[in-house]
């Protein structure tokens, strides 16, 4: 939906859209305009990502259930973990994998500000 809408929204569940497939992740989009990306997220449990990043996107990420846990860095060498209640900030263009080391659903409310496509997979991260 384009920024043109000039009236309150609401989007249920069921009227989310898949989003951006990353595998081992669960993408649904809520509300996209021109400069901003959000949905909901979930991360089954014991699951990891694919890794990716999200172009000239920063992301906000709310962890309402699970835990959530992401590498980045040199060849993925640093770790932050996230518990329900906590944000997390995404840099723009940081390649990051997600995983959830916790016994229940990993489940993010999450909300992207920038332009152009919000997720590109790759490989992995830069060695250095």
């Amino acid at each position: 939906m384009g920024s043109q809408h000039h009236r309150i929204l609401v989007v249920a569940p069921g009227d989310r859209r898949a989003g951006p497939r990353t595998p081992g992740m669960e993408r649904q989009e809520a509300v996209v305009t021109d400069g901003t990306w959000s949905g909901f997220v979930r991360t089954e449990p014991g699951m990891v990502s694919g890794w990716h990043h999200h172009g000239a996107y920063e992301t906000i990420a709310y962890v309402l259930t699970g835990s959530l846990k992401l590498e980045f860095g040199p060849g993925g060498s640093d770790t932050v973990e996230a518990s329900p209640g906590d944000f997390v900030y995404v840099p723009k263009g940081v390649v990051h994998r997600e995983s959830n080391p916790s016994a229940e659903p990993a489940d993010l409310v999450v909300v992207r500000a920038g332009r152009g496509e919000p997720t590109f997979n790759v490989d992995g991260p830069s060695q250095t």
